[in-house]
C-alpha cells in the first residue's frame, strides 16, 4: 500500500513497482468506494498503449465485477479523454485507466474518474488511498459483466457537433494536417476523426509499438523532428501538424512559419478564436502565459488562475462557467464538452481555427497587440520523499531579486511563483508525475528567459 500514490493525475510508477498485485487493491479501493457512495451503475475501463496496459485493464475489470459492478471495457487501446467522455455520456458511476500518459514505456499508472467525466479531486483520490486493501469479492452470483465497447464512435459524433456549433459547417476538405500518434492511443482516433472532417492526412508513428519507438511518447519539440521538418519543408508541405501524447489527452501544433508552436501561444490563438463567437473567462494553471490575460482583457474577459494539474482547471471551469480551460503543458479544454483535457478534440479544433486564419496570422496579430511572450522551463532533480522538505526550505530563501530584477510579489497558489518587476515571473513547484521540481519562467525574450531559469536552478539546486 506504501508504493500507492496519487499524484498529479493518479498513480505512476516503474513496472517493478506498478504490478497486478497492487493493480487490483486500487480496483478493490475503487469498487468499495463507488459503494459506499452508493454509486451501482457500470463502470468504464480504458487502458493505453503500453504492453503491459490490456492485462492491467483486465485486471481491473475482474476485481470490479467481483464486486458486483458491470464493465464497460474498452474494445482496444484508447484517448483517456475518450473514456472520460463515456463515463459523462452514458451516465456511468465513473471509470479507470491504465495509462502512464507520456512516461517512458517502462512506466505505467491508473488514475480514477469520477461520475462527471472530470478529473478526480484530492478528496475523491484521498477516500480511494484510505480503501486500498485486497480484493473481497462477492458470491459469484452476485458478480457484474464485461461488455467490449468502442468509445471511438459516441466521442467523435459529439466533437463534431461541438465544433460545428461554434464554426458553422466542418469541411476541412482541401486542408492537409500531418498527424504523429507517437505510437500512442491516438492512432487511429485522432487521425480518423480529421478525415471524417475531410482532411487529408499523412500519418507518422500510427503503427502500434508498446516501447514507443524506444523513446518516451512526450510531443515535445525534441521527439517531433521528423514532424516539424515535413510541415516546415516548402509550399507543398501539410499545412498543419499536430500530435499527441501517449493517451492523447494533450496536444501540440507544428505550424509552417513557427515550427514547434509554444503550447502557451496555441492556448492564446485558441481563446482569440473562440471569443469570436462567444463570451466567457479563461482559467489557466499558474505556469500558464499571462498572454491569455491580456487577450481576455482586450475582449472585456477575466481569467481564473489555478495550481498545475487539470483537475484544479475542471473545478474552475464549473465553477466559473469558462469558455475554455488549459495548461501550458498542451491540455485543454471548451465550454460544452466533458471537463478533461482532449487532445482528439482539441486536433479537430485546431484544424478548423487553422481554417479560417492560418494559426501563425493570428499569433503575429496577438504579440504585435499585446507584447511579445516567451517561455520556457527545466527540471531539477530531486526525489518525491524530499520535495515538501525542499518546498518548505524555499520560504526562507526567497530573495528580494532575480536575475537583477527586484520581486514584486509572490504567488503561493502552488510552490513558489515570483512576480517581477519588469513583468517577467520565475515559477518553483513540485512534479506531481516525476521525481524533480520544475521551475518556469515568462519574459519578453529567449535571454531574459535563460537568466531566470538559471537563477531559478541556483535558487533550488542548493536545497535538493
Amino acid at each position: 500500500m506504501e508504493s500507492i500514490s496519487f499524484g498529479t493525475d493518479g498513480w505512476r510508477a516503474t513496472l517493478e513497482e506498478f504490478t497486478s498485485p497492487r493493480v487490483r487493491m486500487v480496483g478493490q479501493a475503487v469498487a468499495t468506494y463507488l459503494t459506499d457512495e452508493g454509486l451501482a451503475g457500470p463502470v468504464a475501463v480504458g487502458y493505453d498503449a503500453r504492453e503491459s496496459s490490456r492485462g492491467f485493464a483486465e485486471e481491473l475489470a475482474r476485481v470490479l465485477c467481483a464486486n458486483g459492478f458491470d464493465v464497460l471495457l474498452a474494445d482496444r487501446d484508447r484517448p483517456t479523454p475518450l473514456v472520460a467522455y463515456a463515463i459523462a455520456d452514458r451516465d456511468l458511476a465513473g471509470g479507470l485507466v491504465i495509462t502512464a500518459s507520456h512516461n517512458p514505456p517502462e512506466y505505467n499508472g491508473v488514475k480514477f474518474i469520477p461520475s462527471d467525466g472530470a478529473p478526480a479531486l484530492p478528496d475523491v483520490t484521498d477516500a480511494i488511498a484510505n480503501r486500498l486493501a485486497e480484493p473481497d469479492p462477492l458470491p459469484e452470483a452476485d458478480h457484474g459483466a464485461v461488455t467490449e465497447v468502442d468509445f471511438a464512435g459516441p466521442h467523435a459524433d459529439a466533437a463534431l457537433e461541438l465544433v460545428e456549433s461554434m464554426a458553422g459547417d466542418v469541411d476541412l476538405a482541401d486542408r492537409t494536417v500531418a498527424y504523429d500518434a507517437m505510437h500512442g492511443s491516438g492512432r487511429g482516433t485522432t487521425d480518423a476523426l480529421l478525415e471524417r472532417a475531410g482532411a487529408s492526412l499523412e500519418c507518422l508513428r500510427c503503427e502500434p509499438d508498446p516501447a514507443f519507438g524506444g523513446g518516451a511518447p512526450e510531443p515535445a519539440a525534441e521527439n517531433l523532428e521528423t514532424l516539424i521538418d515535413l510541415v516546415t519543408a516548402d509550399d507543398t508541405a501539410p499545412e498543419l501538424g499536430i500530435a499527441n501524447d501517449g493517451d492523447a489527452d494533450r496536444i501540440a501544433v507544428v505550424t509552417p512559419e513557427r515550427g514547434y508552436l509554444d503550447e502557451n501561444l496555441f492556448f492564446a490563438a485558441l481563446y482569440d478564436y473562440l471569443l469570436e463567437t462567444d463570451s466567457g473567462p479563461a482559467v489557466r494553471t499558474v505556469s500558464t502565459t499571462y498572454l491569455i490575460d491580456r487577450v481576455a482583457q482586450s475582449h472585456g474577459e477575466t481569467v481564473h488562475e489555478v495550481p498545475v494539474g487539470f483537475k484544479w482547471v475542471a473545478q474552475a471551469i464549473g465553477e466559473h462557467d469558462a469558455l475554455v480551460g488549459g495548461e501550458e503543458s498542451g491540455g485543454f479544454t471548451v465550454r460544452g464538452h466533458v471537463r478533461e483535457k482532449d487532445g482528439v478534440l482539441m486536433a479537430l479544433l485546431a484544424a478548423v481555427m487553422h481554417a479560417a486564419e492560418p494559426i501563425d496570422d493570428r499569433v503575429d496579430r496577438l504579440l504585435a497587440e499585446h507584447g511579445t511572450v516567451v517561455q520556457d522551463k527545466i527540471s531539477v532533480d530531486c526525489p518525491d520523499d524530499e520535495k515538501e522538505r525542499v518546498i518548505s526550505d524555499l520560504e526562507a530563501e526567497i530573495p528580494e531579486s532575480v536575475a537583477g530584477t527586484a520581486v514584486e510579489d509572490i504567488n503561493t497558489a502552488d510552490g513558489f511563483k515570483l512576480l517581477l518587476a519588469d513583468g517577467s515571473w520565475l515559477l518553483v513547484r513540485p512534479s506531481g508525475t516525476e521525481p524533480v521540481l520544475r521551475v518556469y519562467a515568462e519574459a519578453e525574450d529567449e535571454e531574459r528567459v535563460t537568466e531566470l531559469l538559471e537563477a531559478g536552478r541556483d535558487l533550488v539546486e542548493p536545497l535538493v
